[in-house]
Formats: C-alpha cells, structure tokens, sequence
C-alpha cells in the first residue's frame, strides 16, 4: 500500500485523533500567534487567551460540533466587542461553519450559516468604523469577501455531509444484503437438508422393507422348498443393487460429481416396475388407472407421486401384517390428479398424518410444494389409506 494511501487509511479510522492534532496545531501556530505578534502593544496575553478560546474548541468540532461552534461564536462576539484588529485565530471561523455543514444537525448547519454571515457583517462593521479614511463602500466590500468565504465553507461542509451520509446509506445496504444473503443461504440449506432427508428416507425405508419381508420367506422357505429361496434371494439381491444404485446417484448430485450417474430420477412410467418390484415382496396389488391427464405435471410433481406410492406401500408391508392386499389408483380430471393407495390390513396402528414419522412428513411436505394436500388414516372397515391430490400448474 502506497504511503498517501496508508495516511488517508489512518485518517479515516482516526477522526477524533486528526480533529486533536488539528485544534492544537491551529491552536499553537493561530491561537498564541496573536499573544507573540501582537503582544508589542501590552495586551498580548489578553488576545492569546481570546486566540485560545477561539481556536482550540476545535479539538471536538467532530465530536461536539454545537458545543464548539457555540465556544468559538461566544468568543469571536467578545473579539468584535474588545478589539477591531483582525487576529489570525479568525482562522477558525470558516472551519467552524465547515464542521457545522458536515457534521452537525440540520438546524445546526443552518444557524452556523446564518452566524457566520451576521459576524461577516459585524466584522466589516467594526473594522469600517475604526479605520481611517473608511468608506461604506470598503465595508461592504469586506462583508462581501467574508460572506462568500464563509458560503464556501458551508457548501463544501454540506458536500462533505451529504457524502458521508450516502457512504452510510451504501454501507447499511450492503451490511443489509450480506445479512440476507446469509440467511437465504441457511434457508437453502436447510431446505436442501430436509430434500436430502426425504429422498434417503424413501429409498432406504422402501428398499428394507423389501429386503426384511424376503429375508423372512427366505429362511422359513429354505426348509421347505429350496427353489423360492433361491428365488427370494435373487429378490433381495436385485432390490439392494437397486438401492445402491439410487444411493449412489443421491451422494454423487451431493459430491456434485462431474461422474456422478445421469440416470434419470423415478417419473410416472416408472410405476409398473414399482409395483412389480414391490410383489415380489409377497403383497398384491391391484393396479387401476383412470382417465387420462388433460394436461402434463411438472417432473418434479411426477417424482411426488412416485415417491408417495412408494412410501404407502412401504407403510403396507410394515404395518399391514401377512396375507395383506393393496390397491393402488391414478385417477385423472379436470383438476389433477389424484393418487390412492389403500390396503385390507391392521390399519397401520392408526398411524395419521400428522405423526412423527418421517415417510408420512416427508410426503406431506413434497406434495405442499407443488399446492396439493394428503390425507392418510385408517379406514373404518379395517386397513388403511393414502390419498394424495396434485393440482394441474397453471399455465
């Protein structure tokens, strides 16, 4: 970093430190300045203390801009009041109208404005009166002169104000951004986490509990008939590469894998193998589909079905009991569609919607997504049953 870049650095991070090493600088060179040079007529330490009060409440203009101003105002009344001679301590004056501008209140700025002009005018005064040879003229000249220095002071005050102000507008924004970006990446995450949640949910919980229902035929079969074993084994064996495979693709989209598997995600035409992979568990199932769709579902509404078949009928082979069977129906209309999957068995052990569990959660929560409802429950007659209803997007 280059040294006039360290400096405005330090400046900007210093205020109170600058404005201290300022007001004594200007107190030293401009404030006893008048006790030293003007000292010659006997009245020198009088003007010094008038030059201290009127230049070193500058140590706090950033600070206590009114206090100051008022100080320094007070001071240079007496000055008018005592001597017409014009001290290098008036110095001050213009940074103290500067200081109202950039840093004062609004009144403040104004009143400084308006007290700088009428000292203008009380100074061209004085000094016209006790001139020799003075004119109206000359007075009016010399209030001209000091009525513009002070008008720059105060415009370039007012600049400096409303820059500083507008730095601080810029910078609340961007503090108010970076808080929001901060928060939409949370929300994101979490999002995402309950998304992940969902998916590993179905896959797993689905994919066990074909393998568990297997597992359980297969050593009761093994004793009796060695073939359904075997076939019941091929069963589980195929099911878990399956859920492998679903495994994978999920932690390969994490790992944001340029490799990952590009196999596209379950849809609607994927239901048959659904359904079949799901008999071979040993549960019937009675397929129907009715109507057809007036207009296509999102893929992403298409998944939600899948997902909610998936995981009713994950629900009937671990509560439904043995010898259950399910039916599942597609019904198209005007409105959307509408899934249903109900089963003849022990009614879940009443398990609603509105339980803890994640399968019955995470399907509440995807199909909100897409504005359609659930509603799951046992049924009176015994069993029970899933309806799911996902409305046409609207173009």
């Amino acid at each position: 970093m280059t040294p006039h870049r360290s400096l405005d650095k330090w400046i900007r991070q210093n205020p109170h430190k600058v404005d201290l090493i300022l007001g004594l600088g200007i107190w030293l060179v401009f404030g006893l300045l008048a006790g030293i040079m003007l000292g010659v007529s006997g009245n020198g330490w009088q003007l010094a203390i008038l030059g201290t009060v009127q230049t070193l409440p500058l140590i706090w203009r950033r600070r206590h801009p009114g206090l100051a101003a008022g100080i320094i105002v007070l001071a240079h009344l007496i000055q008018v009041a005592v001597t017409d001679e014009l001290l290098p301590s008036q110095i001050a004056v213009p940074i103290t109208v500067y200081s109202l501008a950039a840093y004062g209140r609004r009144w403040q700025s104004f009143a400084g404005l308006a007290a700088g002009f009428v000292g203008a005018l009380l100074a061209s005064i004085r000094v016209g009166s006790w001139s020799a040879g003075s004119s109206p003229e000359g007075a009016v000249r010399n209030f001209i002169g000091l009525g513009l220095l002070v008008l720059v002071a105060w415009t370039f005050g007012d600049l400096a104000r409303t820059r500083r102000l507008t730095l601080q507008t810029l910078e609340d924004r961007a503090r108010r951004l970076e808080i929001e970006r901060e928060q939409e990446r949370a929300l994101a995450a979490a999002d995402e986490r309950s998304h992940i949640a969902r998916e590993m949910h179905d896959i797993v919980a689905h994919s066990l509990s074909v393998i568990i229902t297997q597992s359980d035929g297969a050593r009761y079969a093994s004793e009796h008939d060695p073939g359904i074993a075997r076939e019941t084994l091929a069963t589980i064996s195929q099911t878990g590469r399956s859920s492998l495979r679903e495994m994978r693709r999920l932690l390969g989209v994490l790992r944001s894998d340029e490799e990952a598997s590009t196999r596209p995600l379950p849809a609607l035409v994927d239901v048959p193998e659904l359904l079949d992979a799901t008999r071979m568990s040993g549960l019937a199932i009675n397929f129907a589909q009715v109507g057809t769709a007036r207009r296509e579902l999102p893929a992403g509404a298409e998944l939600t079905v899948y997902r909610a078949m998936q995981e009713a009928l994950t629900n009937v082979l671990k509560h439904a009991g043995p010898e259950a069977a399910a039916g599942v129906t597609l019904r198209w209309d005007n409105r959307g569609l509408q899934l249903l999957v109900s089963d003849n068995g022990r009614g879940a052990g009443a398990l609603g919607s509105s339980a803890s569990g994640q399968g019955l959660r995470g399907m509440a929560e995807r199909v909100a997504l897409y504005e359609g409802d659930v509603e799951a429950g046992p049924t009176p007659g015994g069993g029970f049953r899933v309806s799911v209803f996902i409305p046409y997007t609207e173009d």
